[in-house]
């Protein structure tokens, strides 16, 4: 079993993705702060160790003769079970798969397991059933058709390698926004400028990638899993609105959501809130709730089928999370921009406001008090969500990668 240090070494990634090189170097001093009283001392920082993913390629090479058509190399940061980022990546390749194109994954950037083959089997048994390869390491690369950047730190990877066709770039949010305004956001949206042909999720980010950087980007929409999302018999008992509240990831707002919550408990006081996505119990919670924390995948759906609404925020690109809600017949409150408007529609499958307490507060009272909208909502839906499926948007995305091939 790791050690509880062990276990904050192997989430460093994860940590300087969401809160940055000093935020991850507090968030560690705090820890060791908080753990030993007798003076241990900290390190001095070496930021330029610690930096060296950053440097450019040597030189440029052109790619060799013959490489394998349909061969994709997927350089991708390393996860823990239930990343829902890599999820999306995973689902693709697996799509793709069936569309006959040969994958390999690269872990780059750390990674907890102790093999390329055990993290394929974590693969397997979490996310989704790849026939592809898993290798750990930049130095494993080999030559391929296709290699796709997944996010900001594995663009650097990409841009160093040179036995590849096309470079492509697997966008599925701004990046640069999980930071502050300092270094990190500096070095994240500087991977949109190496050249790559991007691959989004969503129009928003395909219109942002070209207007701002003069990036070429496809957009690929969103599904969900019809087999597990679905509408489940509904149990006796209070009325409930459930909350995304994940107070780890900024851009899910959970203060904002909070807030409005409160609003919403001083009008219908009968109302019970529940509260999912991680553990709660650190707050004062003003209201009735359930601290839902952390859901089991298969549980999540007769959690969404007992609530009567949601409210999600997303403050930079939607998330799945509204679309698997309406697929089990849960109305989702959400607030308005571009960013979320490119898959909900106000009035039409979800109820859009202004991302202000008040507004998201009305919102979700109109919604719980007008029946006909209510139902309307949870039928539009439903309609909405069937639509979609992810194998669709594997061939969309096989044909995007038609089109780079050709230069188009």
């Amino acid at each position: 079993m790791p050690t509880p240090f062990i276990s904050k070494i192997r989430k460093i990634p994860l940590l300087i993705r969401s809160q940055g090189l000093i935020g991850t170097i507090r968030f560690i001093a705090r820890w060791f702060r908080k753990r030993y009283s007798n003076g241990l001392l900290v390190p001095r920082i070496d930021v330029c160790e610690f930096y060296e993913f950053l440097a450019p390629p040597a030189e440029h090479l052109p790619p060799p003769d013959n490489i394998e058509p349909n061969t994709i190399n997927w350089i991708i940061p390393g996860f823990e079970v239930g990343s829902g980022g890599h999820l999306n990546i995973f689902r693709m390749i697996w799509g793709l798969e069936k569309l006959g194109y040969r994958s390999r994954l690269h872990i780059v950037g750390g990674c907890q397991f102790s093999s390329g083959e055990a993290a394929r089997e974590a693969i397997v048994a979490h996310f989704c059933p790849l026939a592809a390869e898993v290798r750990i390491g930049e130095e494993s690369l080999e030559a391929a058709e296709f290699t796709v950047a997944t996010s900001w730190i594995t663009a650097y990877t990409v841009r160093r390698f040179s036995a590849t066709n096309h470079k492509v770039y697997f966008i599925q949010d701004m990046e640069p926004w999980f930071s502050p305004h300092g270094s990190a956001y500096v070095f994240a949206e500087a991977t949109y400028g190496f050249g790559f042909t991007g691959i989004t999720a969503g129009k928003w980010l395909s219109g942002l990638m070209a207007e701002n950087y003069g990036m070429k980007a496809y957009p690929f929409g969103f599904s969900y899993e019809h087999d597990r999302y679905a509408p489940r018999p509904r149990k006796p008992g209070t009325r409930k609105v459930f909350f995304y509240a994940r107070h780890v990831t900024p851009r899910r707002g959970f203060e904002l959501g909070m807030l409005a919550l409160k609003m919403v408990h001083d009008q219908l006081p009968d109302i019970e809130f529940v509260l999912a996505g991680w553990d709660t119990s650190g707050y004062v919670v003003p209201f009735p709730h359930l601290n839902a924390g952390v859901v089991a995948l298969d549980e999540l759906p007769d959690l969404y089928s007992q609530c009567d609404a949601a409210l999600v925020i997303s403050l930079t690109n939607i998330s799945l999370l509204p679309l698997e809600l309406i697929a089990c017949g849960c109305p989702v409150v959400s607030n308005g921009g571009p960013n979320v408007e490119w898959l909900l529609t106000d009035r039409e499958t979800a109820m859009i406001a202004e991302a202000s307490p008040e507004a998201l507060a009305a919102a979700l009272v109109e919604l719980l008090r007008d029946h006909e909208l209510h139902a309307r909502l949870s039928a539009n839906g439903l309609n909405f969500a069937r639509q979609s499926n992810w194998a669709d948007e594997a061939r969309k995305v096989h044909g995007y990668l038609e089109m780079i091939r050709e230069g188009r």
